[in-house]
C-alpha cells in the first residue's frame, strides 16, 4: 500500500466560512500546521494554503485548497502533477454528515456521498477515487432540505469542541496511518468517544 505523502483539508475560502462545519477537514490540515510549527502559506500554483511539514518522522505536504469546495479538484489536481503523486498517496480530510461530532473515520476509496469536495477532486484526479479519506463527523440537521445552511453554518460551542476533540485523536492516530498501519489507526480513532 502507498505511503501517505499528502494531506489535503477541504473546506472553503476566507473569513466568513472558516469557522462553519464545512470547513471541519480544513481545521485539520491547520492543527497538524500548528504541532509541526510551520505556517500553511498562500501558493497560487496549488491555488490553495500550502505548507511542508515532518509530522512523526513524516516529510508531508499540506494543502487547503481556497477555491471554492465544488472546485477543489484543481488544487488536488495541482498538488499532485507539481509533486507527481498518485491518489493512493493522498489523505484527503473532509467533513461527513453521516457521522455525529466528536467522531471521525478513516476509509479509503468510495463514492463522494454527495460530497461537492469529493466529487470534484475524484473528477480532477481522473475519476479515480482511490485516495485515502478522514472523514470528520458534523452530524445531519434530519432532513436534506436543511444540509446547505447546516454545513455553512457555524457549530454550537460543544458541537465544536467534540469536533475539535476529534480532531486531536485523529493527530494522536496519525502517524500509525502514516506509517501504513491502517488497522491500528483505524481501531483507535474509530473506538474514540470525546
Amino acid at each position: 500500500m502507498s505511503q501517505v505523502k499528502a494531506i489535503i483539508g477541504l473546506g472553503n475560502p476566507g473569513a466568513e466560512y472558516e469557522d462553519t462545519r464545512h470547513n471541519a477537514g480544513a481545521w485539520l490540515v491547520e492543527a497538524i500546521a500548528r504541532d509541526s510549527h510551520t505556517p500553511l502559506r498562500v501558493e497560487k500554483k496549488f491555488l490553495g494554503l500550502y505548507a511542508k511539514v515532518n509530522f512523526a518522522g513524516h516529510e508531508l505536504h499540506l494543502l487547503n485548497p481556497t477555491t471554492f469546495m465544488n472546485r477543489s479538484g484543481g488544487a488536488v489536481a495541482a498538488l499532485c502533477q507539481f509533486f507527481k503523486l498518485v491518489p493512493e498517496e493522498l489523505l484527503v480530510a473532509h467533513d461527513e454528515l453521516d457521522i455525529a461530532p466528536g467522531t471521525a473515520r478513516y476509509k479509503q476509496g468510495g463514492g463522494h456521498g454527495g460530497h461537492n469536495g469529493l466529487r470534484d477532486s475524484i473528477r480532477a484526479l481522473g475519476n479515480n477515487n482511490a485516495f485515502h479519506r478522514l472523514r470528520i463527523g458534523i452530524g445531519h440537521p434530519g432532513d436534506a432540505k436543511l444540509v446547505t445552511n447546516y454545513v455553512l453554518g457555524r457549530p454550537g460551542k460543544a458541537e465544536r469542541q467534540a469536533i475539535d476533540a476529534a480532531i486531536e485523536e485523529c493527530l494522536v492516530t496519525l502517524p500509525d496511518a502514516l506509517k501504513g498501519d491502517w488497522a491500528k489507526a483505524m481501531n483507535r480513532l474509530h473506538s474514540f468517544k470525546p
